[in-house]
């Protein structure tokens, strides 16, 4: 199945579609050896991202565990000599965790464009738009470092000069916010967790931000949700923190709740509650960012808690609860 340059004009298309099925669509990776050279070297062009043929064969398996359904189709063929341009397009079904994100049993399709130099018969080195942080991007969930964009043609990754872990959580700690509770559904279990990383981003349009750390249980049920419930809790509340700080098993035991329009549970006594469809998700190393769309919201004349270095207060007379 290698490649002549005498014959490259007729049989390159279909080589490329018959190793690709076997690669991508089937996890047969040593096919690819019938195609690349030994020296191989697979370019990304977004993030200069550089791989082998045997990093490229695990890359492919670990995409297709995480997307077992992964069929990918040969849309174009461009040869120019010992040169070609192929473009594709790949649909699969994000069924099992893939770079720190949980499962969210949504299809994804995702295209891209591979341009290939050919050598003594076989594929010496490709230049490719796409790389498997894109399946990531077509779930509507991006790296943190994409928001922050290029300096001077370099992806800024981290910030020198840090300040120590334990005095930036100092600094967070002094930081007076109120406390929410983020929720979900999980097969229609209700799901929460303790918040006061949230902020409003607009009014026009209505867009707010809450920032859930990857260890806790409610993870991974936000991932597969498509709306999500924030509610600002009230100084009466102080028994409901406890709950959902804690790691029971289920925290709506002896809470009561009412669903929202989307079916995100809305706690009743909150000072004000929303529910909110979940339109991009940016990971950080500890953290995902949610941005949201406000579908619905409920305010109360109840006074809301307030929080500051682990201590809560009573925010109409800022008496420590």
């Amino acid at each position: 199945m290698q490649i002549t340059l005498s014959t490259m004009q007729q049989t390159f298309d279909s080589v490329v579609a018959s190793v690709w099925a076997a690669a991508w669509d089937r996890g047969e990776v040593e096919a690819l050896g019938t195609l690349v050279s030994a020296d191989y070297l697979r370019i990304s062009k977004g993030s200069g991202k550089t791989l082998n043929l045997e990093q490229l064969q695990s890359e492919i398996l670990d995409i297709r565990e995480a997307f077992p359904d992964l069929v990918t189709t040969v849309d174009a063929v461009v040869v120019d000599g010992a040169s070609a341009a192929i473009f594709w397009t790949s649909t699969g079904t994000h069924s099992a965790p893939f770079m720190g994100v949980p499962a969210t049993g949504r299809q994804v399709q995702t295209r891209g464009s591979n341009f290939v130099t050919v050598e003594g018969g076989l594929i010496k080195q490709e230049t490719v738009t796409w790389d498997s942080s894109e399946l990531l991007s077509s779930l509507g969930i991006r790296h943190l470092g994409d928001a922050l964009g290029e300096a001077d043609g370099v992806v800024v990754d981290s910030l020198s000069g840090e300040p120590d872990l334990e005095l930036m959580k100092g600094f967070n700690r002094q930081f007076v916010t109120g406390v929410t509770v983020v929720t979900t559904k999980e097969n229609g279990v209700p799901k929460g967790l303790a918040v006061n990383a949230y902020a409003s981003v607009s009014l026009e349009p209505p867009l707010v931000m809450v920032c859930i750390q990857k260890t806790s249980s409610t993870y991974p049920a936000l991932f597969a949700s498509s709306h999500l419930g924030i509610n600002i809790l009230s100084n009466e509340q102080k028994p409901t923190v406890s709950t959902f700080a804690s790691k029971s098993a289920d925290k709506f035991a002896e809470i009561d709740w009412h669903a929202g329009p989307h079916g995100s549970p809305l706690i009743d006594g909150s000072s004000a509650a929303l529910e909110a469809e979940i339109r991009e998700r940016f990971q950080a190393k500890t953290h995902t960012v949610f941005i949201c769309r406000v579908r619905h919201a409920e305010v109360s004349e109840t006074a809301p808690m307030v929080y500051q270095a682990g201590r809560f207060f009573d925010s109409e007379g800022l008496s420590q609860l």
